[in-house]
């Protein structure tokens, strides 16, 4: 682990979740989940949209409701900044930020990739709705798994929920 970089540990109801984040390298988008983080922002939300073979996505706050036609149209009520590190790739048991599909588009909704999606990576053709690595799961990764397996409705939403009770921030230093 760089020694700057900050540990989220996720509490789900399937069991924890380790989180490196990369601050010196995507300072924009580590910082701001952890503040999110920080902020209690992601307790009560769920893995809204499981997708097995590809990855798992959270975040959104809508997801804390019951309304699941809301689920994945949530944020922070802000966006901010794409930051694409050379190096950084779409690989299993990274995490990304998603997006609208426009750029610049990311607030709170993330994804831990499944399998390696270097189609995701900024650098692949087409280039467009490309996703920051910002991490990468260092414990936990068959919690990941096991909640890849869980069923999902017509619109890849778990029909258990699958919720992040709370975080846990280990700031370096």
């Amino acid at each position: 682990m760089g020694q700057d970089n900050t540990l989220v540990v996720f509490k789900t109801s399937k069991g924890n979740i380790v989180l490196e984040l990369y601050n010196s390298q995507t300072p924009i988008t580590a910082g701001n989940f952890v503040r999110l983080a920080e902020s209690g922002f992601y307790n009560g939300t769920k893995f809204h949209r499981v997708i097995p073979g590809f990855m798992i996505q959270g975040g959104d706050p809508n997801s804390k409701g019951d309304d699941v036609s809301t689920y994945g149209l949530g944020g922070p009520g802000f966006t901010i900044k794409d930051e694409f590190v050379e190096g950084l790739s779409n690989v299993r048991g990274t995490i990304s930020m998603a997006n609208t599909g426009r750029p610049n588009s990311g607030g709170s909704q993330f994804f831990i990739n499944l399998v390696d999606n270097t189609q995701l990576d900024f650098d692949k053709e087409p280039l467009t709705s490309k996703h920051p690595v910002f991490g990468r799961v260092i414990a936990g990764m068959d919690v990941v798994d096991e909640i890849a397996t869980v069923e999902t409705d017509s619109r890849d939403v778990p029909t258990e929920p699958i919720v992040i009770i709370e975080q846990i921030i280990a700031n370096p230093n």
